[in-house]
């Protein structure tokens, strides 16, 4: 009884000082939604409320393993089937070509963040540190959706390929109809969810491990998708990149609209940047593994969307499985198994990679007391954020369960190009400003004319209303960024081991690239996009502000507890001298 009562009155308690703390929500989000901290405070301050450190055991060659581990599998596998037959045609690899160059611009404004700042926490880390909290945390929600959604969908192809490495012909046939629930969430997929909850295991026990494994699995899929794309010359004819209907049956839009659509294939390299806190050599590393991977994934994509449509028409691509239907058709039933089997095998790594880099991000959303920060702690002897492993493989599994891949895609697809688009924004701002502190008008006012001007642009190109506009916006973003680059010439950084040369354009155009890919997506991109946004702003008022509000408070005393007992300390000591 006695317990009951006290339950009651903690609950009371508790209920008082939320409502307290809601009512107080204005003073808090203007102190807390604009707060940044520094690198150093990053690094060491914000980086032991994870009580253990993460272990430095990888190096340049496990970094770019990783990169390539995690963009393989995803991509070519998931997407290109459905990009050649509905949105590119043959020209399925300019598609790739498209979205590798913007994937490869924003990679090297994700290199000079992470070598500058080399923590677990990715874009969160980069934009909080630059822009403030609230742009931080919606870029980190916004990976992490795109994490574990990508990877859901990711898990649902590994049970298809795997179908067809043992002969079965139907992609369906390992998953459970289930009656009753709507048509695209009916198919419950067991095989990818004990797959999931196995990598989420094994990444619970090390990460060097789990490098290792993806090191020697990256190997053997390199040398399947040599396989697949020898075969695919040999095998197939020049005659089907132009039959039926030419090399551009959808024309220069549905090329770019593809190449929206297959940037879900780069999503992969971020995760390299979240494994700074691991890796031996940051500054030499870094490059190396996040650009290399990029520049090794985007030459491997383009052969082997050449090999698939070389081999069979477009129009007899198939949605699912795509790799093994082609071999099946020309009658080499062992390969179209083998080709299951390999595929099975990329799709492990990728999402080996991905599993490890959406731990991190939320692991260190929780330093931030962004979200409850238990899922911040780092297991003293597996050095692994183990909190925020189990319960996103949780999460994974579940969605995996029921959620087919068509609903999944373009929502994971602006997710991405959003944040990549703050982050090209964020390194101009510190490199201009945060650097080299100059006044913030300039900067701000170009990144404000850029966007706009990508966007008009974007938009005449969508509409196909105002022909007049795409030279009009495309003259006046070359006229702006020259303009910039003018008046406030970048100096060189000392500091810095590594940065992005040529600044401000590879920048500027990862900004046009990442805006004219989102303006290509569906209406109901935007859609799923502003109700996910809604949900997450929400949360940030009604939780993340109060709890970050709090730990800076009492932070704040700690400190001062601190400098008051040294302050007393040196004058005890100067009056006993």
């Amino acid at each position: 009884m006695n317990n009951t009562h006290a339950a009651i009155n903690n609950l009371t308690n508790f209920s008082r000082r939320y409502f307290h703390s809601l009512t107080q929500t204005p003073h808090r989000l203007r102190k807390r939604m604009l707060a940044t901290w520094t690198p150093d405070q990053e690094l060491n301050q914000v980086r032991q409320r994870s009580g253990a450190d993460m272990k430095r055991k990888l190096n340049w060659y496990d970094l770019v393993a990783l990169g390539i581990g995690g963009m393989l599998g995803v991509g070519v596998f998931v997407t290109t089937g459905s990009v050649a037959h509905h949105h590119s045609g043959p020209s399925v690899f300019i598609s790739y070509i498209i979205a590798g160059i913007s994937a490869l611009l924003s990679s090297l404004c994700y290199t000079e963040f992470a070598v500058q700042i080399p923590v677990a926490g990715g874009a969160f880390s980069y934009l909080r540190l630059t822009f403030g909290e609230f742009v931080g945390y919606f870029a980190g929600a916004n990976i992490l959706m795109e994490y574990v959604f990508s990877n859901a969908a990711v898990s649902r192809s590994f049970t298809e390929y795997l179908s067809f490495a043992f002969g079965e012909n139907d992609p369906n046939v390992w998953r459970v109809e289930v009656h009753g629930l709507p048509e695209e969430y009916n198919m419950l997929d067991f095989p990818a969810v004990a797959l999931i909850l196995l990598l989420t295991l094994c990444l619970c026990y090390s990460t060097k491990e789990s490098s290792i494994l993806n090191l020697i699995m990256t190997v053997f899929h390199v040398i399947f998708f040599g396989f697949i794309i020898v075969t695919g010359y040999c095998k197939g004819s020049a005659k089907n990149l132009v039959s039926p209907k030419g090399i551009a049956p959808f024309g220069v839009k549905g090329v770019l609209d593809g190449a929206a659509i297959v940037y879900f294939s780069y999503i992969g390299y971020d995760s390299a940047s979240t494994m700074a806190e691991e890796i031996r050599d940051p500054s030499k590393s870094l490059p190396i593994g996040i650009v290399g991977s990029v520049l090794i994934t985007t030459v491997l994509y383009c052969l082997m969307a050449l090999s698939l449509c070389m081999m069979i028409p477009y129009n007899e691509v198939s949605d699912r499985a795509s790799f093994s239907i082609p071999f099946l058709k020309i009658g080499w039933k062992w390969a179209s198994n083998l080709v299951g089997a390999g595929a099975s095998l990329g799709i492990v790594a990728s999402l080996l990679v991905a599993m490890l880099g959406q731990a991190r991000y939320l692991c260190v959303i929780g330093r931030a007391r962004l979200v409850p920060s238990w899922l911040a702690k780092v297991h003293p002897s597996t050095g692994t954020p183990l909190n925020a492993t189990l319960f996103l493989g949780l999460c994974t599994a579940l969605i995996a369960l029921f959620t087919e891949l068509d609903i999944i895609i373009e929502l994971v697809n602006i997710g991405t190009l959003m944040v990549f688009y703050l982050v090209a924004n964020a390194l101009i701002y510190r490199r201009y400003v945060v650097t080299q502190h100059t006044p913030p008008l300039h900067t701000v006012l170009f990144l404000v004319l850029l966007s706009l001007s990508a966007l008009g642009f974007s938009m005449s190109w969508k509409f196909k209303q105002q022909w007049w506009g795409l030279p009009l916006f495309g003259g006046l973003m070359i006229t702006v960024t020259t303009f910039f680059q003018h008046m406030v010439p970048s100096h060189a950084q000392v500091a810095a081991v590594w940065s992005v040369p040529f600044m401000p354009w590879p920048a500027a155009i990862s900004i046009f690239l990442n805006v004219f890919l989102i303006t290509t997506l569906k209406l109901l991109s935007f859609q799923r996009f502003a109700i996910w946004a809604c949900i997450i702003t929400i949360f940030y008022v009604i939780y993340g502000v109060h709890s970050t509000y709090k730990a800076e408070e009492i932070e704040m005393g700690v400190n001062e507890v601190s400098s008051s007992t040294a302050n007393l300390q040196t004058k005890v000591e100067l009056e006993l001298l």
